[in-house]
């Protein structure tokens, strides 16, 4: 199948840009480019790989030598009779669910087993050198994955230290991760890995946005004239690349440029030194892209803004982003006058064509439980609350209900709060599991990614009279002999925040300590990497203000907004909470829930609110959720409201100032001291 050409992908010059300078210079640490869906993300890498220049490569070597200049260290080699052979650059794709076995290679099993030869087998980093490695949606990657592709990226080679392997060879790919900010964000350690970062949108005006259908339905219609059509800008692109390439060791990047680039560095306060030297070696490539033999004031300032906006990131819920005006004044207009603006790698004004694969998903981030058709057996349903007549309606149907809008404090370290027992989730670093990383607690007949090499060799040792082995031979095995590793470690949960948002919370100013305490709870489902939830309730409803997702910034803004004021309709508030809890089982069967429910227990909206609000806590605990009370009554006198509420829900119960970590360190020196 034919590629859509890169140079007919237009109006995402940043986007080109980067992945051209990437390309010219590796070292520069791969791309990451953040946009939301249908923005031809997927489109322009692919299309990427068919304008990089053809290579030679050593016959026969799984790593891709270099004829001229071959790994001294390859695991194929030494190279001596050389023959030399031209391939196309290769554009491998790593899949959300690879492995690290398959990302870096392991033991071959066939030549272990078969033979009792140890064996390396190359894994997606030896098939990506000298080529591009492309990572969709890598924010949904694991973090040791995402790390061990930066590393390679960074440092050209990938070592092996596993199996009884021992393996290091070049890695020297060019990296290119896509995400959508909305399925959640990276942490900022691994942000500062990535050496460039592009935004990317569509075009909001219509007649851009025509001509993107236009293109695209040329294509699928007549992919051969279509791409045919492109040619002449396809080759000249090519050449253009294969010669800044090869111009890049010419480049002079003087104590002049140096000083600039550690200037803008330090006048945005990034961290670290990693900020500086990826800008210069962006810079250099910059020039070389532009046939300058040094690197000007334009170089300095087209690397800047791709290599400082996501290292300008003081906390997780901050946005990455970059003041031009103040690189401008930073770069200031002495010694060397700037050249005029640079043309990016695509002067075409026409817009981009989106990618088929960026189309949004049926059931998409937004879609709420009340999208759905309930199927299920009426005896399951949960307690429906009584309909109120209009004599039973309180007056503040009819009125304007007095709201506030409280700001949260500055967020502290929570407390962990898990799920009970031993799920089998996604790997995270909440509560316990059986995961696919961690310790290894015992072993199952089944061939999978994590070889229990002393199980398997224990499972053939009883059948080796049978096979016919004779005294001093080798084992002899079978594949009903492999036995997979089962490792216990942390999984990641959904947790679903239910957050009582009425009036009696915003009473002596506790809806900004609910909201601190929230934030601080978000703050530590982010860096353990779970999916959240908000549910808020006040006046006479209960509202899905988040369905569950990867995204903790989104939730954090939501929360921010949060109104309180009203009525405290708690049996609602239970009630939305349990059928977001249920349709997420559906969709995710395997991550487990926890439902923290922050509330003072007051029940005060519509008849027998009371009443009502214990049935809603029993059908929440028919469903085998666990679940987190946090208390927030305050004052001398206290009715224990939210006590009975947790014992109804046989949920951990905790006070308000007790989701501190630091609060529960006291209370635990306390009573040892005691």
């Amino acid at each position: 199948m034919r590629t859509y050409p890169f140079s007919a992908v237009v109006g995402s010059d940043d986007m080109a840009l980067a992945l051209v300078l990437t390309s010219i210079s590796p070292e520069v640490g791969g791309v990451l480019v953040r946009g939301e869906k249908g923005t031809a993300k997927s489109t322009m890498v692919r299309a990427l790989a068919a304008v990089q220049p053809d290579q030679l490569v050593v016959q026969g070597c799984r790593f891709a030598c270099d004829p001229a200049d071959p790994d001294p260290a390859c695991p194929d080699g030494p190279h001596t009779d050389i023959i030399a052979v031209r391939r196309p650059a290769r554009l491998v794709e790593l899949p959300v669910g690879a492995t690290e076995d398959r990302v870096i290679g392991s033991l071959d099993l066939q030549q272990a087993l078969g033979s009792g030869q140890v064996s390396y087998e190359p894994g997606l980093l030896a098939a990506a050198h000298r080529g591009i490695l492309y990572v969709d949606e890598v924010n949904l990657l694991h973090d040791h994955l995402v790390d061990l592709l930066l590393d390679a990226a960074a440092m050209g080679r990938s070592t092996v230290e596993r199996d009884g392997v021992s393996v290091a060879h070049a890695a020297r790919l060019v990296l290119v991760g896509t995400m959508n900010p909305e399925e959640g964000e990276l942490r900022p350690q691994l942000l500062d890995r990535f050496g460039l970062t592009v935004e990317v949108a569509a075009p909001r005006e219509p007649a851009l946005r025509s001509e993107v259908v236009r293109r695209r339905l040329a294509y699928d219609a007549d992919p051969t004239s279509f791409v045919a059509r492109f040619a002449d800008q396809e080759a000249e692109l090519r050449d253009r690349l294969a010669a800044a390439q090869q111009r890049i060791g010419e480049v002079r990047l003087s104590d002049w440029a140096l000083d600039k680039i550690a200037g803008v560095c330090a006048g945005f306060e990034v961290d670290g030194m990693r900020a500086d030297i990826v800008t210069a070696r962006a810079a250099v490539a910059h020039a070389a892209w532009h046939d300058r033999s040094e690197v000007t004031r334009a170089d300095i300032r087209a690397a800047a803004r791709l290599a400082l906006p996501h290292r300008r990131r003081r906390n997780p819920f901050d946005a990455p982003g970059l003041d031009e005006d103040l690189l401008d004044q930073l770069l200031g207009d002495d010694d060397i006058e700037p050249d005029p603006d640079p043309e990016p790698p695509n002067p075409d004004p026409e817009p981009q064509a989106p990618d088929d694969n960026d189309d949004p998903p049926p059931n998409g981030p937004d879609t709420t439980p009340n999208d759905q058709t309930d199927r299920s057996d009426p005896a399951d349903s949960p307690p429906e609350p009584p309909r109120q007549s209009e004599q039973d309606a309180p007056s503040e149907r009819g009125q304007p209900v007095p709201v506030s809008v409280s700001e949260p404090g500055q967020p502290y370290r929570a407390r962990l709060l898990t799920a009970r027992g031993t799920g089998s989730g996604e790997a995270g670093r909440r509560s316990r599991a059986l995961t696919s990383v961690g310790r290894t607690v015992g072993s199952a007949p089944t061939a999978g990614a994590r070889l229990h090499f002393p199980a398997t060799v224990r499972a053939a040792a009883t059948e080796q009279q049978r096979r016919g082995r004779i005294v001093g031979g080798r084992l002899r095995f079978d594949r009903t002999d492999l036995r997979t590793a089962v490792t216990e470690g942390r999984e990641s949960n959904l947790v679903l925040f239910c957050v009582d948002a009425s009036g009696s919370m915003a009473a002596r100013k506790r809806m900004a300590e609910v909201k601190t305490a929230v934030l601080s709870l978000l703050l530590d489902a982010y860096q353990r990497r779970d999916k959240v939830g908000l549910v808020t309730f006040r006046g006479f409803e209960a509202t899905l203000a988040l369905p569950p997702t990867s995204s903790v910034e989104v939730a954090a803004r939501r929360l921010s907004e949060l109104p309180s004021g009203g009525r405290t309709p708690l049996a609602e508030g239970l009630l939305c909470a349990a059928e977001t809890l249920r349709w997420e089982r559906v969709r995710d069967p395997r991550r487990r829930p926890l439902l923290v429910l922050i509330t003072d227990g007051r029940a005060t909206a519509g008849v027998d609110a009371l009443a009502r609000s214990r049935q809603a806590a029993a059908y929440v605990r028919s469903l085998g959720v666990d679940a987190v009370v946090v208390d927030c009554e305050s004052g001398r006198m206290s009715l224990g409201l939210a006590l009975g509420l947790a014992t109804e829900l046989q949920a951990e119960y905790l006070k308000l100032a007790d989701v501190s970590a630091e609060a529960l360190a006291v209370v635990a020196s306390t009573r040892r001291a005691a």
